[in-house]
């Protein structure tokens, strides 16, 4: 996630790390390449001089301390800005207090609006709420059936109709969520592959007919500028409430996150990062600065991981781990919760360090399948007590597993030096050191 803009600004603060202090010099040096990273991330020419500018005044004016490194004092100085750009704080849906709350959803083809929808009705129901969805995308192909597809894998009613009538699926969801006793509707709206009359009038003509408490832009954030140009497009057609920005998993120079904030000045509510119905978190503004400035995000970390572990479970598993008895069977089991908590990927880069250090690694999602297939392959006794798998129980789990010996004896080995690094690693703050050794390991392929 913006590894380029990331890994220039992180080359801007490393060349003032001789700097004995704060110069007039070193200042404009400084400030001329920020506005350089920003503008090749793709970010809004005026967006990126303003922000330059108030680096700039914030440098001056903030004196010089000399107990603080120029380095980390240009890096504060920009963290806070980036903060500000990308919106200042987290903003959250508004709902209707003891009504029903309807979220529209709008945008171009191919920004993942019907993937949205079924992501944040996945979000409200763990949120406690009780939503529909109501496929209004009536005009592209199969959109209907992906949205009953998605509303099925998360068990949350639908709303369709045969007829091609967008107004008239909106306006009959609403009756069907009111009677169905849902506190949430929301309605996916259909898209086109640019900004046409047809569609800005159909959107219109349904938010004014259902009157959301919330009408959210969804952009494909690898877009870059398109992505800001559309939707200053929208905002001036529909006046949306907020910004969803998809696909921040894949080449994101981060020209979108850092520009429409302040082009359309609509908050940037949720942000998604994968095709998986799970991958979807809400935009905090300061959380995101620190992971584009290689800080990492820990919050959102242990957030995601105290969804899956039970704390209980997590007892019992730490007194396992200090009394040297963590099997197999509890390393399978660990590998169902960290599934469960997203793309590796995105895992990794929320832990301070661990971005830069695995950088080269291709961290493959399926990595863990051929370890699930050899652990599964194995009787409880094994898992239990793996010392005695011995060379004809290797050989039956290979045969079982469809995998080799070697990388059964290459598990083995992984396992034995993993228990010994996680019962000596006592803080976390370590783990950035230790991302060095995962590079050996086949689980993250080159």
């Amino acid at each position: 996630m913006f590894e380029d803009l990331s890994d220039k600004l992180s080359s801007v603060f490393q060349g003032l790390s001789g700097k004995g202090s704060i110069t007039d010099v070193n200042i404009a040096e400084t400030v001329r390449e920020i506005r350089r990273a920003l503008l090749d991330a793709d970010v809004n020419y005026e967006v990126a001089r303003d922000f330059t500018n108030k680096v700039k005044d914030d440098a001056i004016g903030g004196g010089v301390l000399t107990s603080v490194q120029p380095g980390q004092m240009f890096t504060k100085i920009v963290y806070d800005e980036l903060v500000q750009v990308l919106g200042g704080e987290k903003s959250d849906i508004r709902f209707q207090q003891n009504n029903l709350s309807v979220i529209l959803i709008a945008g171009l083809q191919g920004s993942g609006k019907t993937t949205f929808t079924g992501k944040l009705a996945k979000y409200l129901k763990e949120q406690n709420k009780t939503p529909m969805v109501a496929a209004a995308d009536v005009y592209r192909p199969a959109a209907v059936e992906q949205l009953k597809t998605l509303a099925g894998q998360i068990g949350v009613p639908v709303y369709a109709i045969a007829e091609k009538d967008a107004v008239r699926v909106a306006k009959e969801a609403v009756e069907a969520a009111r009677k169905a006793a849902c506190d949430v509707l929301i309605i996916d709206t259909a898209g086109r592959l640019h900004v046409d009359e047809e569609m800005m009038n159909e959107v219109a003509t349904i938010k004014d007919l259902v009157k959301p408490s919330e009408t959210l832009f969804v952009v494909d954030s690898m877009t870059g500028q398109d992505a800001v140009n559309t939707a200053r497009e929208f905002n001036s057609r529909i006046n949306f409430d907020g910004v969803v920005l998809t696909k921040l998993d894949g080449d994101t120079r981060g020209g979108a996150a850092l520009s429409i904030k302040t082009v359309v000045q609509k908050p940037i509510k949720f942000m998604s990062t994968g095709e998986k119905l799970d991958a979807l978190s809400p935009f905090y503004p300061d959380r995101m600065a620190q992971r584009i400035l290689g800080m990492g995000d820990v919050v959102s970390l242990v957030e995601k991981a105290q969804q899956q572990f039970d704390e209980k479970e997590a007892r019992k598993l730490e007194k396992k781990i200090h009394t040297n008895s963590f099997n197999l069977e509890d390393f399978f089991e660990q590998l169902q919760q960290i599934k469960k908590m997203g793309s590796l990927t995105d895992l990794l880069g929320m832990v301070p360090g661990m971005g830069k250090a695995l950088k080269d690694v291709d961290v493959d999602d399926n990595a863990f399948k051929p370890i699930e297939a050899i652990i599964s392959s194995m009787t409880p006794h094994e898992r239990q007590n793996p010392e005695v798998i011995n060379g004809s129980r290797k050989r039956r789990i290979a045969d079982g597993s469809g995998t080799s010996v070697r990388e059964i004896n290459e598990l083995l080995k992984q396992f034995e030096q993993m228990k010994k690094m996680m019962k000596t690693m006592s803080k976390f703050s370590k783990m950035g050191r230790a991302a060095q050794g995962l590079k050996n390991m086949p689980l993250f392929k080159r």
